[in-house]
C-alpha cells in the first residue's frame, strides 16, 4: 500500500473513532430536565382521547365550572379542566358540547339569564383559547331556573353559580 492510501485510511479510521467517542459521551450524559404533565391525568396509551375517557379520565369527569357572585370569568383553578376538555375536542372533531350557564336565585330573571349566558361564553372562550373549536360548542343559559340546591344561603347559592359541560356527541 502506498503512503497516500495509508494516510487516507488512517484519516477515515480517526474520524470513525472520534464519531464513536462523541456518541458514547452524549449517551452517558444525564439530563436534569423534568417534564410535568399539563393536566392531572391524560389520555390513554396513544396520547389521543377516546370516547371511553369521558367516563374514566379524572380530569374529563370534572364537568362543572363554578363562579363567584356576579362574576363571569373562569377561575384559575378550572384552567386544567379547560385544557383537558379542549384536548378532547381537538382529538375528537365529531364531538359536541353544550355549555349550560346557571345563576343563583338572587337578581332578576333577565339578569340571571344574561349572567348564565356570559358564564357559558366565558367557558367557551377558555376552551377555544386552549385549542377547542367554536363549531363544537353551544351555549345555553338557564339562569336561576335549574338550581342544584334550593335552600337560601351562600353555601347553597355557590353551588348554583356554575356552567355545566354536557357532551351531546362523543
Amino acid at each position: 500500500m502506498n503512503n497516500t492510501a495509508r494516510i487516507l485510511m488512517l484519516s477515515l479510521l480517526s474520524v470513525a473513532v472520534l464519531a464513536g467517542c462523541k456518541k458514547a459521551v452524549k449517551e452517558t450524559q444525564p439530563t436534569d430536565t423534568v417534564t410535568t404533565p399539563t393536566t392531572p391525568t391524560g389520555p390513554t396509551t396513544s396520547g389521543v382521547y377516546g370516547p371511553n375517557d369521558l367516563d374514566t379520565d379524572a380530569c374529563l369527569r370534572q364537568r362543572v365550572v363554578y363562579f363567584d357572585l356576579d362574576r363571569d370569568l373562569v377561575k384559575p383553578e378550572f384552567q386544567a379542566i379547560m385544557g383537558c376538555h379542549a384536548k378532547y375536542l381537538r382529538d375528537r372533531p365529531s364531538s359536541r358540547i353544550t355549555l349550560e350557564g346557571h345563576a343563583d336565585e338572587r337578581g332578576s330573571r333577565e339578569y340571571n339569564l344574561g349572567l348564565g349566558e356570559r358564564r357559558g361564553n366565558s367557558v367557551s372562550s377558555a376552551l377555544q383559547a386552549n385549542g377547542g373549536s367554536g363549531s363544537q360548542l353551544t351555549v345555553v343559559s338557564y339562569g336561576e331556573e335549574r338550581p342544584v340546591c334550593t335552600e337560601s344561603g351562600e353555601s347553597c347559592w355557590s353551588q348554583n353559580r356554575r356552567v355545566e359541560i354536557v357532551y351531546t356527541a362523543r
